[in-house]
């Protein structure tokens, strides 16, 4: 199997939903043993990298009855799915009751077989790992109980939102700094030498089954949150830090074994130097949904070193719909932007066909939806220019953009290009509800003495332009509101 690509392109699937959805389509009962081959092969055909499978791992029947005991989740599932049953709460994947296939979607067998299929077609498997908590039914609550935060019988009468009696012990919920505590799951202990211990056992059997993992709230095993988090009932602080210790030593044993964090709160500095490959970018994504085009550019000039580990989306299973929270034109723009400058981009399933529902993650069933073909024929078009070796191993540098005294629309316009041996890219995006014209100045000295033809990806749009022009004023663009150009095929023509 070959190394990861330089910024992988990576599509999530909810695991469950989709194998349902395939049953429904086949007329048979389907596991991931069992998925058509036509259906693998439709997957590749987006020229993605990996697939993150959401959810196969053993979801818990405590977390469910809790769940089903929720007011608030429950009127969550029917905005979500209106004819909403209590047959459709699978249980949430991040209630973890054994890091062991769940048997409905085909077991630890089922698993393998879809690995070799991916590996047959060049793409590589991404699974979840939760590091914060575990469900209540989980094997170490009975085992190892030291491995969980513990709290006494008055935390456990005063505050049963944060603790909870089980086996004989006061276990506290999972929970961070800021938010009050996950009501089906228990709280590790980070601090724990026995259960770093265990997690790197857990670990290193997951690496058997994937070529990574998504780890879920990482920034909440930081020591540093972490130990403001539970203070004295944590115990002594640990000499190493909790992912610098799990991810130096898995690596030995599987040196190109993929860690990508779910983290917020600025923490994405942090977490890349502790040891991850990718850390979310949260922040591009809140930037791209509120605020204007200075602020992506902003973004955007942070050192290469750094943004290459991050992952650009505006979509995924928490977030909402891209559909329901960007009109069809700012959708299509914000996506050029994640898809064309470096670090890994995350696509969701759904995304493409323009799904509206965000599905809650404890449910196996969603709604029917129409999709969109034209929407997916331009992000058919975009996933390809995003994993070509042209937008990954070139050089990418930022365009200055200028205006007139009389006219800053400029400053609604985002730049940036790339440049191998023999390729030329330049992407420009008017980030904004009002037409912006302005002067791009791409920083190619070899340009000059020459005229050139450009094509746009999208539109297939032809232009020549004077090289000498373009280095010494820039390329003049008067883009329509949310409009964008991906100029490629650079060639001379005199």
């Amino acid at each position: 199997m070959k190394s990861w690509s330089k910024y992988p392109v990576v599509y999530e699937i909810n695991t469950w939903v989709w194998l349902r959805e395939l049953c429904q389509t086949c007329k048979t009962h389907v596991t991931l043993a069992t998925v058509p081959g036509e259906e693998w092969d439709s997957i590749a055909d987006l020229k993605v990298d990996a697939i993150w499978l959401l959810g196969v791992w053993e979801r818990s029947p405590e977390g469910i009855a809790i769940a089903n005991q929720n007011k608030g989740l429950i009127e969550d599932f029917r905005q979500a799915l209106p004819d909403y049953c209590s047959e459709d709460n699978v249980g949430s994947p991040y209630c973890v009751r054994q890091y062991v296939v769940d048997e409905h979607l085909g077991g630890p067998s089922g698993l393998a077989v879809a690995r070799t299929e991916l590996a047959r077609r060049g793409l590589k498997l991404i699974l979840d790992f939760v590091p914060n908590h575990m469900a209540p039914d989980h094997p170490w609550v009975n085992h190892h109980p030291e491995y969980f935060v513990h709290g006494n019988t008055d935390d456990a009468r005063n505050d049963p939102a944060s603790f909870v009696e089980t086996s004989g012990n006061v276990f506290a919920r999972g929970r961070g700094p800021y938010f009050p505590a996950w009501p089906d799951v228990l709280q590790l202990n980070a601090f724990h030498p026995g259960l770093r211990k265990a997690v790197l056992e857990t670990l290193s059997d997951i690496a058997d089954q994937c070529d990574g993992v998504r780890c879920d709230m990482a920034m909440l095993v930081i020591d540093a949150i972490f130990g403001r988090t539970w203070g004295n009932r944590a115990g002594p602080w640990p000499a190493t830090e909790y992912w610098v210790e799990v991810i130096t030593t898995l690596k030995k044993a599987h040196p190109d074994f993929l860690f990508m964090a779910e983290v917020y709160w600025n923490l994405e500095w942090e977490l890349q130097h502790q040891g991850f490959d990718y850390c979310y970018d949260k922040r591009l994504y809140d930037r791209l949904e509120h605020d204007t085009a200075e602020s992506v550019r902003l973004h955007l000039c942070a050192d290469l070193d750094y943004q290459g580990k991050l992952v650009r989306f505006i979509e995924n299973h928490d977030e909402p719909r891209a559909r329901s929270v960007f009109s069809p034109e700012k959708e299509r723009a914000a996506a050029v932007i994640t898809a064309t400058i470096p670090g890994a981009k995350l696509f969701h399933e759904g995304q493409l066909e323009g799904r509206k529902v965000r599905l809650p993650v404890f449910l196996g069933r969603r709604p029917a939806e129409p999709e969109d073909p034209e929407l997916r024929a331009f992000y058919c078009m975009l996933l390809r220019a995003a994993s070509s070796d042209r937008l990954r191993k070139g050089h990418w540098q930022h365009c200055d953009r200028t205006g007139w005294p009389d006219n800053a629309s400029y400053q609604n316009l985002v730049a940036w290009c790339w440049r191998s041996d023999e390729e030329h890219h330049l992407i420009i995006v008017n980030f904004s509800a009002s037409s912006a014209q302005g002067l791009v100045l791409p920083p190619w000295d070899e340009l000059k003495g020459r005229r050139w033809q450009m094509t746009d990806l999208f539109t297939e749009k032809e232009y020549e332009r004077s090289g000498d022009e373009m280095c010494a004023q820039g390329l003049y663009v008067d883009l329509p509101p949310w409009r964008y150009h991906v100029l490629t095929r650079w060639l001379r023509v005199g």
